[in-house]
Order: C-alpha cells, then structure tokens, then sequence
C-alpha cells in the first residue's frame, strides 16, 4: 500500500536535502528539518552561510499564520572610524545569529508544533559530516578559486580550507573537526553556548586576536527576533515578506507596482510585461537604498515599510512607468552570497531559511580554533551619515535576506527564495509571477529564463543583464524600450539559485533551480 509524501524538503545541496527529509520521514516538522538541513549546510556549502552568518526564518503553521524569525547581528558597540572594508578583520563588524534563529525557530516547533525531535539530533548530521570530511562541492571550488587572492591571507582562512595549501579541488574530501567540535558544543550545550560560557569566550577571543571590533559583550547581546511578517494583497491573495531591516518591503514593493501597470491578473511572457517588472524592479531598488536599514531610525518597523507600501503611494509610483525605460541609477548595496531552504511536513506546517555570509565566504575571517568563518555583513551599511542604513553602535545593517511566501484564502500556497544578493527580490518576483499569475509548475518556472537588473557576482556594470535563451526578438524590443541590455549565457549563475514549495491539494511539491546542484524531494 503506497503512504502519503511524510512532506517534502528543497535546499542547495543534496546532503542537505537528504537531512531535512530524514527528520521529515521521522515524523518530525518542517521547522525541525531545516535545523538539520541548514547545520548540514554550514559543513558541505560553507562559502555561503553557517554559524559565523545571519538567517532570516518565515514559519507557517498549518492555519497560515505565519511569524518571522529575524536573525540579524548588530553592529560592535565600539565601531572604528572610517569606511568599513569588503573583507578581512575590520568587515567582522556585526554579531552573528543564525544559531539564536535556529534555536528560536527550533522552539517556536516544539511550543506550538508539537515538535519531539532532539537538538542534538538535528545537529547530528553535521557533526559527522564535519568530522569525516565531505566532497568539496563544485561551487566551493569555483568561488574559492575566484577570491582566493583576498582570502588567503584572512586570519585562519587557509588553515582550513586550503590543505596542503591550495584550492582543494571539486570532490576532494575536506574535514574541519575544529568546526565538528565547535557543533558538538552546540549539540550538548544549546545555542546560548554561542553567545555565552566557554565557546563564546573562544569566538569572541579569536575575532579579537584577528583584529575584529567584536567583542564577547556583542556576541552576548545577539538575539534574533519573532516578529510579524510585512503583507501585501495582491492579486486574488497576500504576500508576505520579512520586516526591515531585510529588504522584504522591496520586494513587496515590485509586485504591488507590477500589479498596478499590468492589465489584468496574468500579464503574459511578452517584451512589455518583462519591461514592465524590470521597471517595477528599477523604482524598488532606488525606494529600498533610500527608506530601509535599522528600523530603530524610524519610530516603528512598520512605519519604514509602510513608507514603502502605502497604497496611495503606491499609485503614485506606478503612474511614473510607462512605457520606456527611465534612467535608473545601480543599487548601493554590494553584491552577496545566500543558500534558501524550505519544508512542509505532514502536520501541514511549512517554514523556510534564507542564511548568509553576505559575500561568498564572508569576511574570510576564522574565529580562532573554532572553525567558525565571520560574515562580513557589516559592509552593507551605508557611508552616508543621514542614511536610515548609517553605521552606528548596535544597529542591523540592511539586509538582501528575503525569503517570501504567498497565501490564498488565508492558507499558504507557496514559499519561494534565492541565492544572489542584491537580486533576490527580482529573481523571486520573477517566480512569483510566473507561478502565481501564469500558473506555472515550480520546477517549469525555475527553469524559464531570468533577468538581473543591475550588478551581478561577476560584472559591475548597471545594465539589464538577460538570459540568451530569451530569445534575439525579445531582448531586441527590451533594447528598444530603452534599456541597456546585456545578453548571458542560460542559466548563467548571477541569476541566483532559487526554489520554490508550492502547497497544493495533493500535497506540498518542492522544486530548486537547475542553475545550481541543489535537490528537491519528496519525504
């Protein structure tokens, strides 16, 4: 007799996927298996999120409603003076909480879930990967060897991630048993011993010896936050989005205004509906580099995001795009790293995890003997004084992070996320669009090709960055339109690595994008 799918499960790499459907066939909940999958991604994807970086957590229990676990670091109580450098030491400048989100949302499972599975079990997984060592996987090696020039010289960089004292190539087997014990920790003593006791201590030490402003006060001092997610109706449902600091408001800001300029609830792939969203996605981009960063600069969270999503304002903005390309200035904000994950179990539950180092292998700074590598997120704050995102003692700086999730009849019906920075409010509304309005299947739509306004990991340049299998007939009317288009090859990387869970009637159906190696499955 066949069984019910226990759930289904999507990250970026096939161990990981193999972990959180583990704990999902185990009967444990969505929240409990992106615990396991997001530990295990810390060890085998560690250039892209891990205990050194923040996560941004939206939970969905089975009646929709939906809570954010905001894990933000904030800044050094004792800043230096001056620009905040990309890289090395003096980028180490935020507190790091993807462990207190993990353990909140961990929490938020067993108190309202009914959640059974042991911490230490979800971070079982991890710690054997770490202490056995794991193949490099091929996006590893390739971003290794693309920075290794500035990171092989960071303070304990090479120690672990260049044995024998190079780029390890794809399929070696790399261990890192400082970072297995660093988890055991974690596993035997929760996750308070990261910002309190002996390994905080040792963290906190070892930023300081390799000259980070960080001190253990900063690391104690680091909570993330259940907060409520920002909503947007659109179309015949709501979107919801992370609050500020994270850039949730711009993305919700993109579809409201592409609701606006389109006729009708399925514009269709043609050249003026692309221009459109791209011009949706030019006047959120500028909104967000202007409105947003530390919503203690506001009087309210929902204040800096209503200043973005009030719906007459909304109108307004949207009377400006018509039907040629205005002049848009690049984003501010540089480019960065993420993994998303998402879970729905048998419960009807659902969660998904966006973790980051901010740029690939963050700051390249390892925290002393503990195998922690340090985002570098501090280098998003802006250098302007009178910016809500200017660097101050103890603010969160703006934040790429923005998974998102779409309900209909106050029931979820999707989550959706990306890898890519600075483009993962365009890449997701991109999917949005064509899974909510075209009604495209999630693996369909994630194959489809993409575009990138704007900065990508690779060039600098401020154009309309389009995937070739676009078509010469679609990208020549966008050129014609006004915008400065640049062609890619399909599924180039700079598009980001995406997924999408999407609930039906039959149950949740996961897919992840094939522009990276990540899996997706069935529990």
């Amino acid at each position: 007799m066949n069984r019910p799918a226990a759930g289904a499960a999507t990250t970026p790499h096939p161990m990981a996927t193999e972990a959180a459907c583990r704990v999902l066939a185990d009967g444990g909940t969505a929240a409990e298996a992106l615990v396991a999958a997001g530990s295990v991604l810390a060890v085998v994807y560690p250039h892209m999120g891990g205990l050194g970086g923040d996560a941004v957590w939206m939970l969905v229990d089975a009646d929709g409603e939906t809570t954010v676990i905001s894990g933000i670091g904030q800044s050094a109580a004792d800043i230096p003076q001056g620009p905040v450098p990309l890289r090395g030491p003096g980028s180490t400048l935020t507190a790091a909480a993807s462990v207190d989100a993990w353990e909140q949302a961990f929490t938020h499972s067993l108190e309202r879930w009914g959640g059974s599975m042991d911490w230490a079990a979800l971070l079982a997984p991890a710690i054997a990967h770490a202490r056995e060592g794991t193949p490099v996987s091929a996006s590893q090696h390739y971003w290794h060897g693309q920075r290794r020039e500035i990171l092989r010289d960071q303070p304990g960089f090479a120690a672990v991630f260049e044995p024998g004292g190079r780029v390890p190539e794809a399929g070696t087997r790399l261990a890192q048993p400082q970072l297995a014990r660093t988890l055991e920790i974690l596993a035997q003593q929760g996750a308070s011993s990261f910002r309190e006791g002996e390994l905080a201590r040792r963290l906190a030490d070892g930023l300081a010896q390799a000259g980070s402003p960080l001190r253990a006060t900063d690391l104690a001092a680091c909570r993330a936050r259940v907060e409520q997610p920002l909503v947007l109706r659109y179309r015949e449902g709501e979107l919801l989005a992370p609050p500020p600091p994270s850039q949730g408001a711009a993305l919700l800001q993109i579809m409201g205004l592409f609701e606006r300029v389109t006729d009708g609830p399925a514009p269709p792939e043609r050249a003026a509906n692309f221009h459109l969203l791209a011009a949706c996605v030019a006047q959120a981009l500028a909104e967000r580099d202007t409105r947003l960063g530390d919503p203690t600069t506001w009087d309210t969270p929902e204040a800096m995001a209503a200043s973005m999503l009030d719906g007459p304002w909304l109108d307004t903005l949207a009377a400006t795009i018509g039907g040629h390309a205005a002049d848009a200035s690049p984003s501010a904000m540089p480019q960065a790293d993420t993994v998303w994950l998402a879970a729905a179990d048998h419960h009807g539950h659902a969660a998904c995890l966006s973790q980051s180092l901010y740029f690939d292998f963050g700051s390249g700074v390892v925290a002393g003997d503990t195998g922690v590598l340090w985002h570098n997120r501090g280098a998003a704050f802006s250098a302007e004084a009178a910016s809500p995102n200017a660097l101050a003692p103890g603010r969160r700086p703006l934040h790429t992070l923005a998974p998102a999730a779409f309900r209909r009849k106050g029931r979820l019906a999707l989550l959706a996320g990306t890898q890519g920075g600075n483009g993962q409010a365009q890449t997701v509304a991109q999917l949005l669009w064509r899974v909510l309005d075209l009604d495209q299947p999630p693996a369909y739509a994630l194959s489809r090709p993409r575009f990138l306004l704007g900065p990508g990991f690779e060039d600098t340049r401020a154009t309309l960055k389009l995937e070739a299998d676009f078509g010469e007939a679609l990208i020549g009317e966008l050129a014609r339109r006004g915008h400065p288009v640049e062609t890619v090859a399909p599924r180039h990387r700079m598009m980001g690595e995406a997924g999408l869970l999407q609930i039906t009637g039959a149950g949740p159906r996961a897919a992840h994008d094939p522009r990276g190696c990540g899996t997706a499955a069935p529990a």
